[in-house]
């Protein structure tokens, strides 16, 4: 029998340190985001929306990464928010497409200084940010190209 190539020492799990990270950060941007009457997923739907409303949500879930049935109620909460307006589609009724109101627009105002102050918590010179940055994308597009291969 061949010797495993990686040990299964909690220590020595990618995974592991990846998940304390990503919980951390998550914990940190919470006091944050609680002052704009956000989650974290709201957070980032919004930054999508900021970039690119009006948009379809079809169209959000492929930038998030997510599948509609995640989509949909995350929307639902940031149109109760007043945030974002739903609107069919006339050329497609089976489309929604999202478009900012007012205080949608008005809350990236307010959000400017969100990742100033999360990249103060984090303490990275800009070019560790960088390449922190760059090798989790690439980590990423590996993971989702061979992931299908894989059982």
């Amino acid at each position: 029998m061949t010797e495993p190539r990686h040990s299964l020492e909690l220590s020595e799990q990618l995974c592991f340190s990846l998940y304390t990270a990503q919980r951390l950060v998550t914990a940190a941007y919470r006091p944050i985001l609680d002052s704009l009457g956000l989650t974290y997923s709201q957070y980032v739907a919004m930054l999508v929306l900021w970039e690119r409303a009006p948009i379809t949500t079809g169209e959000l879930g492929e930038q998030l990464g997510l599948d509609y049935g995640t989509v949909t109620p995350l929307v639902k909460r940031l149109e109760a928010a007043g945030l974002v307006t739903r609107e069919k589609r006339p050329e497609d009724q089976r489309s929604i497409r999202l478009q900012l109101t007012d205080a949608g627009r008005e809350l990236r105002t307010r959000a400017a200084g969100v990742p100033d102050t999360i990249a103060d918590v984090m303490a990275l010179q800009s070019e560790e940010f960088s390449t922190l940055k760059d090798s989790l994308e690439h980590l990423s597009d590996n993971v989702a190209a061979n992931s299908t291969a894989r059982p």
